[in-house]
């Protein structure tokens, strides 16, 4: 079995080979450990998007708005994820984003798992059918487990999900209350004892 270390490495070196800047080499290195850490078929898609990189036409996006379309050549994944990283902190004042016509969609849902981290929130990730919960960096939930190649998507919805308690005010008191058990009432000696070294001078 591949370390995630050699997957990293191979990765950015294939993305290099394949004409990307080592900057953004460097982050599909990232991404592709990110993937099969989380079981997801990373390399499997990169290398045919990479083989099909040098021969066919990606549209490349600047500037992500609640409605993006592609009707010529379909979005290019690594351009789109590196542009949504870099303005994320804009777009998450945004209800929802949709983007159309996306190649290799799964290798777009790495960047989007990082810009969960810098947010500080959820990100929730709809790849037409299959969906995604991204969570800060740490965890990626989804009904897809597919070890598939994924070449093009109609339509990724995403949406922000605010920070939001998962239990209610009353079930925190009630717990707070069963806390207070392990609460050690204070005295005199527990003062004497926590006020430092006391009457005792040892220089």
């Amino acid at each position: 079995m591949k370390t995630l270390s050699e997957i990293d490495t191979t990765s950015k070196r294939a993305a290099r080979g394949a004409g990307f800047s080592w900057g953004i080499a460097e982050e599909i290195g990232k991404n592709m450990r990110l993937l099969e850490l989380y079981g997801l078929p990373g390399i499997k898609n990169l290398n045919k998007f990479l083989k099909d990189y040098k021969k066919k036409q990606f549209q490349k996006i600047t500037l992500i708005s609640e409605t993006n379309n592609s009707n010529k050549y379909p979005f290019c994944p690594i351009i789109l994820g590196t542009n949504f990283i870099d303005q994320v902190n804009l777009l998450d004042k945004k209800n929802n984003i949709q983007i159309s016509n996306v190649a290799f969609p799964i290798l777009f849902l790495p960047f989007v798992s990082r810009a969960s981290e810098i947010i500080g929130k959820k990100i929730f990730l709809k790849i037409e059918e299959k969906e995604f919960l991204l969570n800060l960096n740490q965890s990626i939930y989804s009904n897809y487990l597919k070890n598939e190649v994924l070449e093009i998507c109609n339509t990724i919805n995403i949406s922000f999900i605010e920070n939001n308690n998962s239990f209610n005010e009353n079930e925190w008191k009630e717990l707070y209350k069963l806390s207070e058990d392990t609460f050690v009432e204070e005295t005199e000696s527990l003062k004497i004892g926590a006020a430092g070294a006391g009457l005792t001078d040892n220089d």
